[in-house]
């Protein structure tokens, strides 16, 4: 028995029953989490309609709740602020299309998180990219509070006339105009160098801002040509557009000539390191501001994708028009410390 353990077609028998036991895992959990999504929009239903139909007032929520948790005493969720996320849900979808999108593939505190978007359009949108890329609900939440949808495919690129359809269209669709490195907790001024390594000392952060396919295969990575040596900033590969892409930080304003050295990069990666198989490299230039008509310009007769976006490390702040709006630190404290809240109200993630 030891000798058939430990040969290969054991091994790969192992695996496979692995690779079943994880299914079949992941396929429970997902028709768990339907059944409970339809469950919540049932009863979302079914207030709301009496509540449009036979003029049940708010009141009839408190009491539902407080029924059902004495009929159900092991089961959570119930609460009445819970309950009225369900309200809310049934009177965002239809069960057509819950069943439609994967609106009934995420947990139920997704959804809750979702309701602070009120373009149902911008909130699908989340969902189907959650579902796509595994977004835990706190990834979930720091990406809609990052504006995600707004940037996300919106860098200045020449994209659609240096690659072949549909292709093109992917690659503009990865790119974002704008990339948040809040998370390095570094000052506005700080030098490309410094971020650079911060960056790479922050690479899960970074790896997710960029999106999904993109994998790191070095900074400061050295190509020759002639008997010079140049360093490109990052190196990545990314695996849905099947090609190498060069990463270039600028400090400050874009400038033409920061185009045409990205350019000289992409040529010497599709000479020296790039496949028969690989698809062209793609070039992006992150700068701190880059006005769109000198990109625009930049970039017209540069022949190699090359896309041009800006990055912020720190937060703006607000316009001191704005400001006599918020509260203090003291008075929002003060709310919080007052809100009521159910022991229940808190949502499974």
């Amino acid at each position: 028995m030891t000798d058939v353990i430990n040969t290969k077609p054991y091994m790969e028998f192992l695996d496979s029953l692995k690779k079943e036991i994880q299914q079949a895992r992941f396929r429970s959990h997902l028709a768990v989490n339907k059944e409970i999504i339809h469950l919540y929009w049932k009863i979302g239903k079914g207030i709301l309609d009496r509540q449009q139909n036979e003029s049940w007032g708010s009141k009839v929520i408190e009491q539902v709740s407080q029924d059902l948790r004495h009929s159900f005493p092991e089961m959570k969720g119930l609460s009445v602020t819970n309950l009225k996320y369900m309200r809310m849900f049934a009177g965002e979808y239809s069960l057509e299309e819950i069943s439609q999108q994967p609106v009934d593939q995420l947990p139920w505190g997704h959804h809750v998180a979702l309701f602070s978007i009120q373009d149902k359009q911008k909130r699908i949108w989340y969902i189907q990219k959650t579902v796509e890329q595994g977004w835990s609900r706190n990834v979930l939440v720091m990406q809609i509070d990052s504006n995600l949808y707004e940037r996300q495919g919106r860098a200045l690129t020449n994209f659609k006339d240096t690659l072949p359809s549909p292709t093109s269209d992917l690659a503009q669709q990865i790119f974002k105009n704008e990339y948040n490195f809040e998370f390095l907790n570094l000052d506005k001024e700080a030098h490309e160098r410094v971020i650079e390594r911060s960056l790479i000392n922050h690479i899960r952060d970074f790896l997710l801002e960029l999106g999904t396919g993109f994998a790191f295969l070095g900074n400061q990575y050295k190509v020759t040509v002639g008997d010079e040596d140049f360093y490109l900033d990052l190196l990545f590969y990314h695996t849905r557009l099947s090609c190498y892409v060069i990463l270039e930080l600028k400090v400050g304003k874009f400038k033409p000539e920061y185009a045409g050295k990205l350019n000289f990069y992409l040529t010497a990666i599709d000479r020296q390191v790039k496949l028969p198989d690989d698809n062209p490299t793609i070039g992006l230039l992150l700068c701190q501001q880059a006005h769109d008509m000198v990109v625009e310009y930049a970039l017209s007769e540069i022949r190699k994708p090359l896309g041009v976006a800006e990055y912020r490390t720190i937060t703006e702040k607000l316009p001191k028009d704005y400001e006599q709006y918020l509260p203090t630190p003291e008075q929002f404290k003060h709310l919080l410390d007052t809100l009521p809240l159910e022991k229940e109200d808190k949502v499974n993630e």
